[in-house]
């Protein structure tokens, strides 16, 4: 009897025992996590003089009267500048594009500017959805340099990545009309598709900018 008692109370022991050992902690370091996979940056593509020097295509757009215009800062205020129209002016008859940059508080820049144009070349141009740039996309009176972060910064240029911004370039037909403004106007330089291309070049050498 007292042997079958012992019994007992060795295997109670070792069962409390067990018990305790599973709800304890794993003894030892504790686990860590492995480090998380950090995105690198493709190396460029392109050397980075062939960068700039595509760069230097897109600020010749960028910065011609047929652009910069229109890509005015906050006065709103439109200008008439360029070959065919002598010295740099205000657009005339006092038009502000006001704070929505489409005229709405004033007159609508669409209800001269309509969607096709006559080609008399004191007409007003006309294209899609005439309107002055966002304030945050000024252009005239920039330097390369300013325009150049501007214009890779998806704060300041409609949240766009860089392959967007050449496809904007490439394909909206405002853009577009840059190159074929009518009258006697002065066309933007190159095409809208050689200003996709350096645009690519320049994204694919890491978007380099210059120094001013």
């Amino acid at each position: 009897m007292k042997s079958a008692l012992l019994t007992s109370i060795a295997l109670l022991t070792l069962s409390s025992f067990a018990a305790a050992q599973t709800d304890s902690p794993a003894s030892g370091p504790p686990a860590t996590e492995a480090p998380a996979t950090q995105t690198v940056a493709p190396e460029p593509s392109v050397p980075v003089e062939e960068g700039l020097a595509a760069w230097d295509t897109v600020y010749a757009v960028a910065s011609h009267p047929r652009c910069a215009n229109c890509h005015v800062g906050p006065d709103n205020i439109p200008v008439w500048s360029g070959p065919s129209y002598g010295a740099r002016q205000p657009h005339g008859m006092h038009v502000s594009g006001g704070e929505s940059r489409i005229g709405a508080e004033f007159i609508q820049c669409q209800t001269c500017h309509m969607e096709t144009q006559t080609g008399e070349p004191h007409a007003a141009p006309g294209a899609p959805e005439w309107h002055l740039a966002p304030v945050e996309q000024q252009w005239i009176d920039k330097s390369s340099a300013e325009i150049c972060h501007q214009f890779k910064d998806p704060a300041r240029n409609g949240g766009r990545s860089l392959e967007e911004m050449a496809l904007h370039v490439r394909d909206d037909k405002l853009v577009a009309w840059g190159w074929k403004p009518g009258g006697n106007r002065e066309p933007a330089p190159g095409s809208a598709e050689e200003t996709y291309q350096a645009i690519e070049t320049w994204a694919a050498a890491g978007a380099p900018c210059p120094d001013s």
